[in-house]
């Protein structure tokens, strides 16, 4: 569910905090007043696309948080899925920053990228505004929808055939791969076997590179070497310790606090003498072996001529001789892989048919009842006399969800002839024709959150009336929020907003508040009587609350 809503530097809102609540959330005001920047925020905060000038004027960022109290043990697994660890309360805060020069998305203040952010947010809020109608016009929404009416039954399914839709897919590109030509195949198979034994001639070892170019760069080095050690050596000899030693000693027997001195003289000189046989040993051990120089090299060119050509490491030039060996047997054993692959090409395409099939006949038992409570609920939205059907057809492709095209048909008038939905609908029955299929799902659709924005265009009356009885459904199953214009609508809000402009310090914001009870009476029946509200439209706006208040007990 989502509870708070904080704005801050977005367009004509200077700071907005919302506190949502279950059920129908309304929110309404005057045309202009920015109901579409409350809206657009969520949008933003959601992943979309954050224009630079959506930043109020003279301020350096704008600011967007959602707040969320995930309490279904089945939407915390499903976040933690997807490595979302929730605390014990069960928040989870979604916020985006918006610069002139870019935007930065969090979840619980890890930065997220957008795809992740929509990933996360796809499971806790769905947005159903003028775009979301619209793709009621793409045949690929149509088959969602049948899809998400069964999603118990169907998910499994559609799991088990994409997993051997991408086995048929592979084994068909192995397939394309075996080479008829037997002359190509001859000529790549000696190509082959010279890689292979270049490679294995080499004989390679893991760190053998590093340890050679240390030892290469040692001897390139060693008369440098030899000039810096002889010049410390002479330094640490030539060192007169001794006779400081003696002084001190001498001082000693007059003043015997020069003790602790005299024995720091002494470790020095053993330290000094311990280093100078060990610069001496060194020296002694280094020497320059011309051929061993030579050996070195020869080998630092070989192992890097390899790199150039078979991978940058020792390990990915060895990763790349088994696929060349593996490849080389597929030419040497041509006939019999081929074959092979035929089989199991074979018989994966009859358990994807076998699946596939299986999925179609659910969703075919499925799409009758569908379209039987569609049907119901667009009767239900004023839709007299209408017909809906949803007609079936075969790709001639498998594909991972199946074989099935499906797209909703439909018929708004008596009489008229039953057509693609894209060919018949307008964009105000659109709006109508979601919110009844919504209502259908809200019994499955298990996304705790739901938006409506112009889901009263080109309504009124009873028509309306229907609409606010299918949203009040709808907000008995999940969270409900919804901008509308319309008083049969928010007559039904269990918490309602007044979204208002105001003049603060000479220039325009967006303000939201909630209303109380006594409020919400006085918003319906500006929405009622417009500019003059009488007694009589305030006792009708106060009827019509009281009316939906018994519809919802």
């Amino acid at each position: 569910m989502l509870l708070e809503l904080h704005v801050k530097n977005l367009a004509l809102v200077e700071r907005a905090d919302v506190e949502f609540g279950e059920g129908l959330n309304i929110l309404t005001g005057e045309t202009g007043a920015g109901k579409s920047i409350i809206l657009g925020s969520v949008n933003l905060a959601l992943g979309g696309k954050a224009p630079r000038e959506m930043i109020r004027k003279g301020e350096d960022y704008a600011y967007v948080e959602l707040v969320f109290s995930i309490t279904e043990p089945e939407k915390r697994r499903s976040l933690e899925e997807r490595d979302i660890f929730l605390p014990e309360d069960g928040t989870l805060v979604i916020s985006r920053k918006i610069m002139p020069s870019r935007s930065v998305s969090r979840i619980n203040d890890e930065t997220v990228t957008s795809g992740r952010l929509k990933e996360i947010t796809s499971l806790l809020l769905d947005i159903h505004g003028q775009h979301e109608h619209q793709s009621l016009l793409y045949r690929s929404k149509h088959l969602e929808i049948l899809d998400d009416y069964q999603n118990v039954r169907i998910q499994p399914l559609k799991a088990k055939i994409k997993e051997t839709y991408d086995s048929f897919t592979s084994l068909e590109k192995k397939l394309a791969g075996f080479s008829s030509d037997e002359e190509t195949r001859l000529r790549e198979a000696d190509f082959l076997r010279f890689e292979i034994n270049e490679i294995e001639s080499a004989a390679l070892k893991e760190g053998e590179e590093e340890e050679l170019a240390a030892a290469y760069r040692l001897f390139m080095n060693s008369r440098k070497i030899v000039e810096a050690l002889s010049a410390a050596y002479e330094s640490v000899t030539g060192a007169d310790i001794s006779a400081a030693i003696r002084g001190v000693e001498e001082a000693v027997g007059y003043d015997g606090r020069l003790n602790n001195i005299r024995d720091q003289l002494y470790d020095a000189e053993a330290i000094l003498n311990d280093i100078a046989h060990g610069i001496s040993a060194y020296m002694d051990d280094l020497t320059f072996d011309e051929e061993e120089f030579a050996r070195i090299g020869e080998r630092l060119d070989l192992i890097r001529g390899l790199q150039a050509k078979y991978g940058s490491t020792t390990e990915e030039i060895l990763e790349n001789l088994e696929e060349k060996k593996k490849r080389l047997e597929e030419l040497e054993n041509f006939d019999v892989l081929k074959r092979k692959t035929e089989e199991r090409l074979e018989n994966t395409r009859n358990e994807l048919e076998k699946l596939c099939t299986e999925l179609s006949e659910i969703r075919k038992k499925a799409s009758k009842e569908l379209t039987e409570k569609i049907k119901q609920g667009l009767e239900d939205l004023n839709f007299m006399g209408v017909e809906f059907s949803i007609a079936f057809t075969r790709l001639e492709r498998y594909t991972p969800n199946g074989f099935d095209e499906v797209e909703f048909m439909i018929s708004t008038n008596p009489g008229e002839p039953i057509r693609p939905l894209a060919m018949v609908a307008s964009g105000g029955e659109l709006s109508r024709i979601m919110l009844a299929i919504k209502t259908v799902l809200a019994d499955s659709d298990n996304i705790p959150t739901l938006i409506f924005d112009e889901i009263d265009t080109g309504i009124s009356g009873r028509t309306a009336q229907k609409v606010s009885e299918k949203l009040r459904y709808i907000a008995g199953r999940h969270q409900v929020l919804c901008i509308t214009h319309l008083p049969q609508i928010a007559a039904m809000a269990d918490v309602h907003f007044e979204i208002a402009k105001e003049t603060k310090d000479g220039r325009t914001i967006t303000a939201i508040r909630r209303l109380s009870e006594e409020e919400m009476v006085m918003e319906l029946a500006r929405l009622l009587g417009g500019v003059q509200i009488t007694d009589a439209v305030i006792e009708n706006a106060r009827e019509m609350k009281r009316l939906a208040k018994g519809k919802k007990g």
